[in-house]
C-alpha cells in the first residue's frame, strides 16, 4: 500500500498544519505533505513549510477570471503531485466545485465548533454568544456547502462561565491538533466509508481515544 500524499490549504498561521508535520515526523502518522497551497503570499504557514522541507505554491485568486479557474488552477498543482487527501488548515475560502469535483469525500476541514452548530466564521464566539455549556471541534468532509460535509469525528470542550473567545479558542485549539491527525490517520488506514451523511469508521470507537475530551479548566 503506497503512503499517502497530502496536499494542505492555508491562508495564515497554520497551526493545524504544524500539527500534522509534527505527527508526521514523530512517526505516529504515516503519511507524507506533498504540497502546501496558501492564497496569501504572507501566511506563516509558509515558513512553516520551508522549514520542515515542503514545497509551497501561492496561488492567488486576483491572477484568475473567475473563482472556478483559481480552484481549478489548485486542483491541477495537486493533481501534478499524486496527492490523495486534500487538508485545509485555516484556508480562509469556500470551496469551489473544480476542487470538490477533483477530490469527492478526499477533502477535509476542520471547524471550531461542535456541527451542524455555529457554522461559518467565529464558532467560538457564536458559541459563547449563544450561552452553551459544551463546545468542541469537527473534523468533516468537504461539500459545496459552508461547513456542511460529512462529519467524521468531533472532540467536546467545556465552556466556562468566565470563558473570553481567546481562552475558549485555545482550548478548542488544543484538541483540533489532536483530531485532526487522528481523521487523517484513519483516512490513510482506509477505515473510513462515507454513506451519504454517514461517515462510519472500521473498528473504531470514539470514546477508546482522546477524541471526547472533557478538559478540566486549569486553575
Amino acid at each position: 500500500m503506497s503512503i499517502l500524499r497530502i496536499g494542505v490549504l492555508a491562508s495564515g498561521r497554520g497551526s493545524n498544519f504544524q500539527s500534522i508535520i509534527d505527527e508526521i515526523e514523530s512517526k505516529r502518522l504515516e503519511a507524507e505533505i506533498a504540497l502546501l497551497i496558501t492564497d496569501n503570499p504572507s501566511a506563516f504557514a509558509t515558513e512553516r513549510a520551508k522549514k520542515h522541507g515542503i514545497e509551497y505554491l501561492v496561488i492567488r485568486p486576483k491572477e484568475y477570471s473567475s473563482r472556478d479557474d483559481f480552484f481549478a488552477k489548485i486542483a491541477e498543482e495537486l493533481k501534478k503531485r499524486d496527492v490523495g487527501l486534500v487538508v485545509l488548515a485555516g484556508f480562509m475560502r469556500i470551496v469551489g466545485k473544480p476542487l470538490i469535483d477533483a477530490f469527492p469525500n478526499r477533502m477535509m476541514n476542520i471547524h471550531p465548533a461542535l456541527l451542524p452548530a455555529f457554522p461559518g466564521l467565529h464558532g467560538q464566539r457564536q458559541a459563547l454568544e449563544y450561552g452553551v455549556k459544551i463546545s468542541g471541534c469537527t473534523v468533516h468532509f468537504v461539500d459545496e456547502g459552508m461547513d456542511t460535509g460529512p462529519i467524521i469525528i468531533q472532540a467536546a470542550v467545556p465552556v466556562f462561565q468566565d470563558d473570553t473567545e481567546e481562552s475558549l479558542s485555545e482550548r478548542i485549539l488544543r484538541c483540533e491538533h489532536k483530531i485532526y491527525p487522528e481523521a487523517i490517520k484513519l483516512f490513510s488506514e482506509g477505515k473510513i466509508k462515507v454513506e451519504g451523511r454517514m461517515v462510519r469508521i472500521k473498528g473504531y470507537t470514539p470514546f477508546d481515544t482522546h477524541i471526547v475530551n472533557p478538559t478540566i479548566k486549569e486553575r
